[in-house]
């Protein structure tokens, strides 16, 4: 008996010690709210195809830092370089399906889900850095527009600038289409691509970007056309030194959010959300130029021979594009949006 009084007096006795300090940690409500902070938040995971000196992940890094501290750690956001959750086609697969909270994907991928966004990926639409980013992060012109995909998993949260995108290949410089004659041109998957390649005198070869390298090495395919950025950072200028100045593209990288994941956040958090996206693309482009001026130099010392080109050669090949892609009255009207910010 006398052993069993003494298990429950220490029983006892632990149980008031716990609830002293119980009481002591929730004095001010810090070691509490703190811990419940930690187990409820979310983690997003962000695909992204670039590696980590890329402006748009240095961007989203600190996007990711600004929303766990606005939403008092509701939400850690995880961006992943390099490819390492796919490709980008794959990862909007897997966005849509909730397996990753977000990617990052090229322009051209989207008019797949959507021919309006085609608008925004035909070729010489944008004037420049500042007239692309007037449009499209304006919710005016394209909030409809982005909103039309939710039905498929797809929400798109906004637009990055993502350079100026000219050819290179590893046989001569491009001065008219005529020099692209023969040529296999690694594209961005979409049939305006394969189309402008066609245009202006290549064949387009859609693939992932983590292929082109050994495709153009092995002779699959005789370039690609890209921005500086990524021409310098994934090391083409070793097998394709000739980089001409056909500057044909100026389409956008998408920010896209899993729908259900977007719609399940508190107002508040979304409006959170959409303002330190805003200001992470603001501050994109202005390290764009920055790191495009290192990357020519980086190129050049790999190999790389820099050619101008006269675009307006190339502009009339691809006219009669822009025609066949204004397929509807909406997508139209948002061309003709494009075209009066210009002005």
């Amino acid at each position: 008996m006398k052993k069993s009084y003494k298990q429950l007096f220490l029983f006892t006795m632990i149980i008031f010690g716990l609830s002293i300090l119980a009481a002591c940690g929730n004095k001010d409500g810090g070691a509490s709210n703190s811990s419940e902070k930690s187990k409820d938040t979310q983690l997003l995971k962000v695909a992204f195809n670039q590696p980590e000196s890329h402006p748009q992940y240095k961007a989203m890094v600190e996007f990711g830092e600004k929303i766990k501290e606005r939403t008092n750690g509701a939400y850690e956001i995880e961006v992943s370089p390099n490819e390492l959750l796919g490709a980008q086609r794959e990862t909007i697969e897997l966005v849509q399906t909730g397996t990753i909270a977000m990617s990052l994907v090229a322009g051209g991928l989207l008019e797949n889900f959507n021919q309006d966004f085609a608008v925004f990926n035909l070729p010489y639409v944008f004037e420049s850095a500042e007239h692309q980013m007037s449009v499209l992060n304006d919710q005016k012109v394209v909030g409809d527009l982005y909103s039309s995909l939710k039905d498929q998993g797809i929400y798109v949260a906004g637009a990055f600038h993502s350079g100026v995108r000219n050819v290179y290949n590893s046989k001569h410089p491009i001065n008219t289409p005529e020099d692209l004659k023969g040529l296999k041109i690694r594209i961005i998957e979409s049939d305006t691509n394969v189309q402008m390649m066609k245009n202006m005198g290549g064949t387009g070869t859609p693939m992932g970007q983590g292929e082109v390298y050994t495709a153009i090495q092995s002779g699959v395919i005789d370039g690609g056309e890209n921005n500086e950025l990524i021409y310098s950072s994934l090391k083409h200028a070793e097998i394709a030194p000739y980089y001409s100045y056909t500057k044909h593209l100026m389409f956008p990288d998408y920010l896209i959010v899993n729908s259900k994941l977007f719609d399940g956040m508190s107002e508040e958090h979304q409006q959170i959300f959409q303002e330190e996206l805003l200001a992470a693309i603001n501050h994109e482009v202005k390290m764009w130029d920055e790191d495009v001026n290192k990357a020519i130099e980086e190129a050049k010392a790999a190999g790389a021979k820099f050619n101008e080109v006269d675009t307006e050669v190339f502009r009339k090949a691809t006219e009669s594009l822009i025609q066949e892609k204004l397929t509807s009255d909406n997508a139209r009207k948002l061309y003709d949006q494009v075209r009066e910010a210009a002005k």
